[in-house]
């Protein structure tokens, strides 16, 4: 067994003790190649750690190469000749970067999904099915707006689950968000200004940012964006996010959003982009329908995903444009090509239509609910100290801790001890919030890493609290 010092006193967690440690060892030769680790429950026996923190260690050692994993083996250390491959130089600089990526064990990110329901098998056989006729023409350039197929599914899917009214030509298949707004700016033609929610999805805003949209960050009050302060900046083109407010979980009420829709057919040239990217996971209730199928005037732009709902690396996004933007598309834009390869479209299509994507749906927002179960129920350690908000739907919840008044030391004690959460200050085009919130994002955290990140939460807050007395 190995003979591990673990100093629980260290501000250093306890999993990169251990990484560390065998890391050192296996580089001194002390842990020789070939050489089996003993498994992650006895050796967390053999610690007094959780098997989670030994897993972690793990983990980092398999992904920098160190140790191999054979299955219904156990864990071994990798020969010289495919540890030392790598230029040492570089190597580090991976390591260096990993090391950052996973130093908080307890990250609670609101972006990212939790990929072990991910039904890989199914996945799989649609992929060879595609492939197995020598069908060459999924290896030509197809249409511009993306398969037909796919995107009759994608028109079904969103008219049935989120009341969408379109044709199937006004769809738009693209790779990631961040491409439809690049083709959206082209064909909007001009440097328009835009309103966003304020705080807002950062991602988007840097977009326009950066295509040299004037921005006005428009605040925010229970019922959405304000659409008095909207019409007043002068802006033509506003993003929402009106099934459920990115980050603030607000949603729209149906008076609001009739007070949108009238702030947008009152001008010509004016739009609502309506950015729907997470709208699949609603814990409590109906889903909320869609602000477009409310549009009878073409005044809604709608955005929409499957990174959250699926997988992030699928890369697959859809626009769905009012006729008189899509004439404009038509007219001048069609000739650029669709950025996601045939075979994913065609893959993503049968999944679609073959009722895969529904099920692993129901699955997800299964797992989900109990996610957000878990995490409500840990936060019942801070008492009435906490107020919690947007737990009804979506991937993350918001807290308040009134009492609490030192946050960056807050925020920084936790960093220490391997926890990681997101102040929605940070969210911000402009400005602060009256009162500081902070994000929870549950999706890629395990019931264990909940409870222990919860814990360590509440440890800190009580120190910080006793300290203030």
């Amino acid at each position: 067994m190995l003979t591990i010092s673990i100093d629980t006193k260290k501000k250093q967690p306890i999993y990169e003790q251990i990484y560390i440690f065998i890391r050192q060892e296996i580089r001194a030769g002390a842990l020789v190649p070939g050489s089996r680790l003993p498994s992650s429950r006895k050796l967390a026996a053999h610690l007094d750690v959780s098997r989670n923190t030994v897993d972690l260690a793990y983990g980092q050692l398999l992904s920098e190469g160190y140790i191999e994993s054979k299955p219904k083996r156990g864990y071994f250390v990798s020969s010289l000749d495919e540890l030392f491959e790598l230029n040492l130089e570089v190597r580090e600089e991976v390591a260096e970067e990993i090391e950052e990526e996973i130093r908080y064990p307890y990250d609670f990110s609101p972006s990212g999904v939790d990929m072990g329901m991910f039904p890989y098998n199914t996945w799989r056989k649609l992929m060879k099915e595609v492939l197995m006729d020598d069908n060459s023409e999924v290896f030509q350039k197809g249409d511009p707006k993306g398969d037909l197929s796919l995107r009759s599914a994608v028109r079904d899917y969103l008219h049935q689950s989120r009341g969408v009214n379109c044709h199937t030509s006004q769809i738009i298949i693209g790779s990631g968000m961040e491409y439809l707004l690049l083709l959206l700016a082209m064909i909007l033609g001009k440097t328009m200004p835009v309103g966003m929610e304020n705080p807002t999805y950062l991602q988007s805003y840097k977009v326009f940012e950066k295509l040299g949209y004037p921005v006005t960050a428009i605040s925010m009050d229970e019922g959405g964006i304000v659409v008095d302060e909207l019409d007043k900046s002068g802006a033509e083109l506003a993003y929402v996010t009106p099934a459920h407010q990115y980050p603030t979980g607000i949603i729209m009420p149906v008076r609001r959003r009739h007070a949108l829709l009238k702030w947008a057919k009152e001008m010509d040239g004016r739009y609502i982009l309506e950015d729907d990217y997470d709208s699949e996971f609603r814990y409590q209730g109906k889903p909320i329908p869609s602000l477009q199928g409310s549009d009878h005037h073409g005044k809604v732009i709608y955005m929409g995903t499957f990174s959250k709902a699926i997988a992030p690396a699928i890369r697959v996004s859809y626009m769905v444009l009012p006729k008189k933007l899509l004439s404009i598309y038509e007219e001048q834009l069609s000739f650029f090509s669709c950025t996601v390869s045939r075979i994913d479209q065609m893959v993503l299509g049968n999944f679609l239509k073959e009722g895969h994507f529904e099920r692993h749906l129901n699955r997800m927002r299964a797992i989900y609910k109990a996610k957000v179960t878990s995490l409500l129920g840990e936060l019942k350690l801070f008492g009435d100290d906490v107020i919690i908000s947007g737990a009804s739907a979506g991937l993350h919840v918001l807290i308040t801790l009134p009492k609490l008044s030192r946050f960056e030391l807050f925020l920084e004690m936790l960093l220490k001890r391997g926890v990681r959460i997101y102040p929605i200050s940070g969210y911000y085009i402009e400005g602060t919030p009256d009162k500081e919130h902070f994000i929870l994002g549950f999706a890629r955290l395990s019931d264990a890493q909940i409870r222990e990140g919860i814990q360590i939460m509440k440890e800190v807050y009580d120190e910080i609290l006793n300290e203030s007395k």
